[in-house]
């Protein structure tokens, strides 16, 4: 993607997000869309329900990826609408494709940098995201932004991950494929799936960026991988097979079986189930 022209506005601070998401990284989440969706199936009804869309909400989704949060927020919003932002051109196809094939005529989608789209001043009744928020190169640009696009006393709605301790398939997944190795851990200080993880932080960048009574609410329960281990190994490694570099084929085969062995251990009558916290993360834009 280096040197090509992109058909949206980007914050330089970004620039490595887009290149992940609107490359590999995307194109895999939208192959797998359903995989992915059903992960982080215990959460998504919360999520729904603390957003408050009601019938005429106008209804803004942060990263969006494949659009279910999307395509929900539209249901519940009937005679409103919702708009779906996303880095990767892949997943948005799937999701105009999902919504259209479920009749969604007020779900709509578009590929854009939510910490500099130009939004219309106060359009917006709510912002919901389910673990979108968590990459962004300046977030209190980017809550600013998403921010003065909310109406006064506008509500938002995220679910992000909690720290690393407390989210067991993290753990189990980078023990296996470290292979002996010390890998580094994503902490809140940089965008990635914990930046949102220290609840001060949070309160922390939401107040400054223009938002009141931030709310963290704890939420623990399973996370799916699929139906059995040699599947969610397969499954897995597609999105972490860049964690086996630096090993030679020795150490790849003992990360790969090390795995899979984890997920054996985690097979369940429901398939590969591991423990997951998240926060649910309520908020309003300052009136």
């Amino acid at each position: 993607m280096a040197g090509t022209a992109l058909p949206f506005r980007v914050d330089p601070s970004n620039t490595e997000q887009v290149q992940a998401w609107d490359g590999d990284e995307g194109d895999y989440w939208a192959a797998h869309a359903q995989r992915f969706d059903q992960s982080l199936a215990y959460y998504h009804p919360r999520l729904m329900e603390s957003a408050g869309i009601t019938a005429g909400s106008q209804v803004l989704d942060i990263g969006c990826g494949t659009g279910q949060t999307t395509r929900d927020a539209a249901r519940l919003a009937g005679s409103g609408s919702a708009l779906g932002l996303d880095l990767s051109a892949r997943m948005l196809e799937v999701a105009r494709r999902l919504a259209a094939e479920a009749g969604l005529a007020n779900a709509e989608f578009r590929q854009a940098d939510a910490q500099v789209h130009p939004f219309k001043p106060a359009s917006y009744d709510c912002a919901i995201s389910r673990t979108g928020t968590l990459f962004f190169g300046d977030p209190v640009r980017a809550w600013a932004n998403i921010a003065r696009a909310l109406r006064p006393g506008g509500r938002l709605a995220m679910a992000a991950w909690q720290a690393v301790t407390g989210n067991e398939w993290f753990l189990e997944i980078t023990g296996a494929l470290a292979a002996g190795r010390n890998l580094p851990v994503p902490g809140p200080e940089v965008p990635g799936p914990f930046s949102l993880s220290d609840p001060e932080r949070v309160r922390r960048l939401l107040t400054a960026a223009g938002f009141t009574g931030p709310v963290l609410e704890d939420l623990r329960g399973p996370m799916y991988f699929g139906p059995d281990a040699d599947d969610a190994c397969r499954f897995i490694l597609g999105f972490t097979g860049w964690m086996l570099e630096g090993l030679d084929e020795a150490g790849r085969a003992r990360a790969r079986r090390d795995l899979r062995a984890r997920l054996a251990d985690h097979q369940t009558e429901q398939g590969v189930v591991f423990g997951s916290a998240m926060w649910l993360i309520t908020a309003a834009r300052a009136a």
